[in-house]
């Protein structure tokens, strides 16, 4: 009865959080700071018409997203009704509502209670109007699903992994934690032969789907990545570089930009160099270990990114909230810091952005505790994955499998 009426309630805080981020990017009441619709009417609508001749927009070095993007792009075109921008939200809205519905239907035994559900409920009204400004969402979404499903439909989940990774790279993480055995088999094949299969058709039937690839190796450093706040001070040392509209966000160009965008990609290859040394060395899959490595790498690519933008929070909320709903034990620290990484993210874009981009006080305090609190997060998240799969798994010779473990053997391939 008490999850119950924790669940009704939840879906009245969701309607009512849902409307007010609709009346924002609607600008039904103007948020201060930039506005975040503008690049849905400008550069998503630009885009939009360049999809709709069969070709990618291959020549703009804003186009940074794999191929299947273009799906995202173009499906405001669905609702003919409505002008580009407007069915946009209207359709992250549907996505938003796509998660709520899934944790919904995951938690509705009583036994994992409402909790995740409000971490998705609460969430993304603390990341803001971006959450709907943006194509993240419906990745989010897809992804939701594809760890939703897993443990019951292996096949299932790695065909939404591929899609995902199509849509926006990232998801492929999701795999990461699968047991071994007949249910990784199961998933990793799914997702490559669907990954494959949509490459192939999408580089056959339109021209420039692979150009995105050079548009992000030539990226340097955001303003709000972790690599920022090296030139964030430096400007109060004297350092002259400038931060200005480049490669489809704002990054800083001056002296040693270069070098501090290739330490940033260096860590993301010491990144996948310990997501496989873990893979590697872990002994101990619990039925939460997918939900646990999935959120951990993530937050891995997340935090040692060249770019952290404010949109990339959704996948982290939409994974947290994923995590509490499967019952996973070890990650409430770190999805309580990414929860409150969410409104000081609202706050430096778009609120105080202006603050960011001149490097002042407020705007690289506001920038500092941000990343700093995903960087606890990821090394919190990662520890715990690895002690409780590594450390802990390796148990004394002729001792039996604890009872995770061999509950873990039962998930279906």
């Amino acid at each position: 009865m008490v999850a119950g009426t924790g669940l009704r309630l939840s879906i009245g805080v969701w309607t009512v959080t849902r409307a007010v981020l609709m009346m924002c990017v609607f600008r039904v009441w103007d948020m201060p700071g930039s506005d975040v619709s503008v690049d849905i009417e400008v550069i998503y609508q630009g885009w939009y018409g360049v999809l709709r001749g069969g070709i990618f927009p291959y020549d703009d070095v804003t186009w940074q997203y794999p191929p299947a993007a273009a799906l995202a792009v173009l499906a405001p075109g669905l609702l003919p009704f409505l002008n580009y921008a407007p069915a946009f939200f209207v359709l992250c809205l549907a996505a938003d509502a796509a998660v709520m519905g899934m944790l919904l239907y995951a938690a509705r035994d009583g036994r994992r209670g409402p909790l995740g559900v409000w971490v998705w409920v609460t969430g993304v009204p603390l990341l803001g109007p971006i959450v709907y400004a943006r194509y993240d969402v419906m990745v989010t979404a897809v992804a939701v699903a594809a760890l939703l499903t897993v443990g019951r439909r292996t096949r299932l989940a790695g065909a939404l992994t591929g899609f995902g990774a199509l849509l926006k790279i990232w998801p492929v993480l999701l795999v990461i934690g699968t047991p071994r055995g007949r249910a990784t088999r199961s998933v990793w094949s799914a997702a490559l032969v669907t990954a494959g299969v949509l490459g192939m058709f999408f580089t056959a039937a339109m021209p420039g789907a692979l150009a995105f690839l050079t548009f992000q190796r030539d990226r340097g450093t955001e303003v709000e990545s972790l690599g920022s706040l090296v030139f964030h001070l430096a400007r109060h040392i004297g350092w002259h570089g400038k931060a200005r509209l480049n490669y489809g966000s704002v990054e800083f160009l001056g002296r040693h930009v270069h070098a501090v965008s290739a330490l940033a990609l260096g860590l993301s290859v010491l990144a996948f160099g310990w997501l496989l040394l873990w893979r590697l060395r872990a002994r101990r899959f619990t039925p939460t270990t997918p939900y646990d490595a999935a959120f951990a790498a993530v937050l891995l690519f997340t935090t040692t990114s060249r770019v952290i933008s404010p949109q990339y929070m959704i996948w982290l909320i939409g994974l947290a909230a994923v995590c509490v709903t499967m019952g996973t034990p070890r990650q409430r620290l770190p999805i309580l810091l990414v929860l409150m990484a969410a409104p000081l993210t609202q706050l430096e874009f778009p609120i105080w952005f202006s603050h960011v981009v001149a490097s002042d006080k407020l705007g690289v305090a506001t920038l500092t505790l941000r990343n700093g609190l995903l960087v606890a997060a990821t090394v919190v998240a990662c520890s715990r994955l690895w002690r409780e799969t590594v450390t802990e798994g390796h148990l004394p010779e002729g001792e039996p499998d604890p009872p995770a473990e061999r509950e873990s053997a039962l998930v279906p391939g």
